[in-house]
């Protein structure tokens, strides 16, 4: 466990906060709320609710109010949930349960994905009042905020953490990971470069500069990596996590993940940072 993974606060807590907040001042008799997880929404905080019927209820793209919030990125709203033909109709027996007809999911967003859902809901049919959806999407927005901040804190101190226990020899730690964030900055460059001919070069500058860091001796079999999977490891060496990656790199996480996958396999490596170590070995990265 890293100290980032120690010292960051339960992101439950701020989603709960911000719940309580909106549950005070709007007055709406149900507000709950979930973490996205594994590719999916997990409800888990709830306010003024009567039943447990959607305690735990995990939540797929797409489907119902938090689904169609979740995968669209957008407030998602119904006045007469029972009636509604513009969601999926997959949680009917747990909502109607609670005796929920009016409801709005308003999506958390950290760098373009969707962490988090809030739900305000009434038991009587009728949209939901402009006041206190616009106080919902505010506590989105200010969760989204909070979230951004410790996903960077988290970021941070992973790159201290390398830092202090640098692997190559030569250059002091400090000028190893700007040498680094240089070397990954180079390869998302070529990778936006439309020209075939400057993209070879910049790549062929970026493993220029991987092997000028290298440790002496590296083994004679060096594993063949493809360009992508090189820079994705260049990100990952940075300390990023695969969302971030797939941002700085304009990927889908998923795409992340496999380029990763198929590197670590490469490598033959049992996990993120013995693949980095790997390609250091090898002189693929600085």
């Amino acid at each position: 466990m890293s100290s980032a993974d120690v010292l960051r606060p339960r992101d439950s807590d701020a989603l709960r906060a911000e719940l309580r907040q909106v549950a005070t001042v709007s007055g709406m008799p149900v507000v709950f709320g979930g973490q996205v997880r594994a590719g999916a929404l997990v409800l888990s905080e709830f306010l003024g609710t009567r039943t447990s019927a959607m305690r735990g209820l995990v939540v797929s793209p797409s489907s119902g109010v938090g689904g169609a919030a979740f995968a669209s990125k957008r407030p998602t709203s119904v006045a007469d949930y029972r009636e509604a033909s513009t969601i999926t109709h997959h949680y009917d027996a747990p909502v109607l349960t609670e005796g929920l007809r009016a409801v709005v999911g308003i999506p958390v967003v950290v760098r373009g994905e969707s962490r988090a859902v809030l739900y305000v809901a009434s038991r009587d049919a009728g949209p939901i009042g402009d006041r206190a959806a616009d106080l919902a999407m505010a506590a989105g927005r200010r969760l989204s905020v909070e979230l951004a901040i410790r996903d960077e804190v988290d970021r941070r101190m992973r790159l201290r953490e390398a830092a202090a226990t640098p692997t190559i020899v030569g250059p002091d730690a400090v000028v190893a990971e700007q040498l680094r964030a240089i070397h990954a900055e180079v390869r998302g460059i070529a990778q936006t470069v439309g020209d075939a001919v400057t993209r070879t070069r910049l790549r062929d500058l970026s493993d220029r500069l991987a092997k000028l860091m290298s440790e002496p001796g590296i083994p004679d079999e060096v594993p063949t990596l493809a360009p992508r999977e090189l820079d994705v490891l260049a990100q990952i060496a940075l300390g990023c996590t695969n969302i971030e990656v797939a941002e700085r790199l304009s990927l889908r996480p998923e795409t992340v993940k496999s380029y990763l996958r198929s590197a670590m396999t490469k490598l033959s490596a049992h996990t993120r940072h013995e693949a980095v170590v790997r390609a250091r070995v090898h002189g693929l990265l600085p």
